[in-house]
């Protein structure tokens, strides 16, 4: 077994790609995925325009607090996020991207309308199309899941459609080194996958099983790819949600600032996640017996970690 996260590319043969993928989530609970085909012209606009948004003044940024909607739309500001069970804020701020459903869809309360900022010009233009990139991408990634589970290939296709998917920007600032906290405290993913477009300022570490912390430095243009804790649940712990963290630059890199672009892939809002039957034998009996609802969970843990009152 390697000892380190693969590097996969998505040009193999698909039941190859779907057995590398799959022993690298069961082992890590995390990949590294190149050649995933996401388009390359919006990316590099993204990242433009991320850094020109996070610039703008404070003022014009917290206009675009949205207030009773658990950050799920438009802006967060530095200090609210809190890793569950952490002591100090993570040291961030962020922009929610997330799923436009029809006026009068079913799900629209759980999944409230896009807001766009007037400034940057071009963000809207930019990042409508690159959710949907990330969103095809997601699906592709979770046929191989299924694959590697033994399911249908298409075994996700309803789960995941009008899945309550975000798309976050995310900007660390230059650390002040007397500061409380760390960019991002340890911590483990919600949904069911995340697709993390990699940061020019190193960061992002895995907790191994030995307890130590393992660095995740994509190549350029790479995806780091995570279980989250949906897909821990619905799998009964066989593909595992691992604890990472982004730690603070070294005195050398602290006055540089750090962005990242995660897209976290959730389920259908009213998706009930039941164990598979495939992940439970008399070796690993069903940890979760009662289903619940995706929405239902997502709740909870927005609760834990700041973005919701209870």
């Amino acid at each position: 077994m390697p000892d380190q996260v693969p590097v996969i590319s998505m040009t193999l043969p698909k039941r190859e790609f779907a057995q590398a993928f799959g022993a690298s989530f069961e082992q890590f609970g995390f990949a590294m995925i190149k050649d995933h085909g996401l388009d390359q012209q919006l990316v590099d606009q993204a990242w433009e325009l991320t850094r020109a948004f996070f610039a703008l003044p404070e003022a014009e940024k917290r206009s675009y607090l949205l207030e009773g909607r658990a950050g799920a739309r438009g802006y967060t500001a530095f200090g609210t996020e809190i890793a569950k069970n952490a002591q100090h804020v993570d040291l961030k701020e962020f922009w929610h991207v997330g799923r436009d459903l029809p006026e009068g869809h079913r799900l629209s309360d759980s999944m409230p309308p896009n807001i766009w900022p007037t400034r940057p010009e071009g963000f809207r233009e930019t990042f409508a199309p690159l959710y949907d990139e990330f969103d095809r991408v997601g699906g592709e990634l979770l046929s191989a899941i299924a694959l590697y589970l033994g399911l249908d290939e298409d075994w996700f296709d309803g789960p995941i459609s009008d899945g309550n998917s975000v798309l976050r920007l995310l900007h660390y600032p230059p650390v002040d080194c007397s500061a409380p906290g760390i960019r991002a405290g340890a911590h483990e993913d919600i949904n069911l996958i995340t697709l993390l477009l990699g940061a020019e300022e190193a960061g992002l570490e895995i907790k191994a099983r030995d307890g130590s912390w393992l660095p995740v430095n994509p190549p350029p243009g790479a995806l780091a790819v995570n279980v989250g804790d949906m897909l821990q649940r619905l799998t009964n712990h066989r593909l595992p949600s691992t604890t990472h963290q982004v730690r603070n630059p070294d005195a050398g890199r602290a006055s540089k600032a750090r962005y990242s672009m995660p897209f976290f892939l959730h389920l259908r809002s009213d998706f009930p996640i039941r164990t598979l039957p495939g992940c439970i034998d008399a070796e690993h009996p069903n940890r979760y017996p009662e289903p619940i609802l995706a929405d239902d969970y997502l709740r909870e843990r927005l609760v834990e970690i700041g973005l919701m009152k209870a």
